[in-house]
């Protein structure tokens, strides 16, 4: 396979065939363009890090979709042929995926099953975020197993988080306590883990939605990023990364935590 050239939005290569290319896509990049704009997305990297395949009638067709501010493994198709084949392993739950979260608190338990549906909350309840999502009995089905796989602590403890929402979700203000745990998506619901953690009390490290307080993300959207979310969220991003994606019998491909968020963690317990 020939030598890449290196992507300005820092996209690693992990492998490439003639079929598909695995791609490490990093966090605060698109993965699709939401309107018109010169900003940078993962599909208009792929296009020219790809040109040469598209101009010999190939294709760029992005199999696993990550969320702006999630990193980690994104599988793209090369050729239609190889599109339609992933898409139907896709739909036949054929594409084993592994994310690894980084959580408030301690979960008491190892390992969870989350079993609950998930419909968008706007249609059920007044919501300020058209795109946030709940647990409804109305919803698609929604699977993910949880595993902590480590709790650790940090030093000096982290500032109360002032102005909490109501709810299980909201962390107790005075904690360091945090856990990484191992989410594998047995379906593909929009914000699937992030919401299914929050239900269960640990929501991700940095979630404007699904975390403290709502409003946080409405804040967000006002002024940008500042020293006072950075004090409440920890971190500007949601701390979830794709680690793991798996295809019998063809290709078992890792992706290690970006430094962002290994740099988060503190003294392992």
């Amino acid at each position: 396979m020939k030598q890449r050239p290196k992507s300005r939005t820092d996209l690693k290569i992990i492998d490439e065939t003639a079929d598909y290319i695995v791609v490490d896509k990093p966090p605060f990049l698109l993965t699709h363009p939401t309107k018109p704009t010169d900003q940078p997305t993962l599909l208009s990297e792929l296009r020219k890090l790809l040109a040469f395949e598209i101009a010999n009638a190939g294709q760029v067709s992005i199999i696993n979709r990550l969320d702006r501010e999630t990193s980690g493994l994104v599988l793209v198709a090369k050729t239609s042929a190889a599109a339609r084949k992933f898409g139907l392993l896709m739909q036949e739950q054929r594409v084993q995926k592994e994310y690894l979260a980084l959580v408030w608190g301690w979960p008491a338990w190892k390992s969870k099953l989350v079993d609950a549906p998930l419909h968008r909350k706007g249609k059920h309840e007044p919501s300020a975020i058209w795109l946030k999502q709940a647990i409804h009995n109305a919803g698609a089905p929604a699977q993910t197993h949880f595993h902590v796989k480590r709790r650790f602590t940090r030093s000096p403890a982290v500032a109360a988080v002032a102005d909490r929402g109501p709810g299980p979700a909201a962390p107790a203000p005075t904690k360091n306590h945090f856990a990484i745990v191992r989410a594998i998506p047995l379906t593909g619901r929009t914000h699937q883990i992030r919401v299914h953690l929050s239900s269960l009390g640990y929501p991700i490290v940095g979630d404007k939605i699904y975390g403290p307080d709502e409003r946080l993300y409405l804040e967000f959207i006002e002024t940008g990023w500042t020293e006072k979310l950075g004090r409440q969220l920890l971190l500007p991003r949601h701390a979830l990364h794709s680690a793991r994606m798996a295809i019998d019998g063809i290709g078992d491909w890792i992706s290690n935590l970006p430094e962002d968020l290994a740099g988060f963690l503190g003294d392992p317990l």
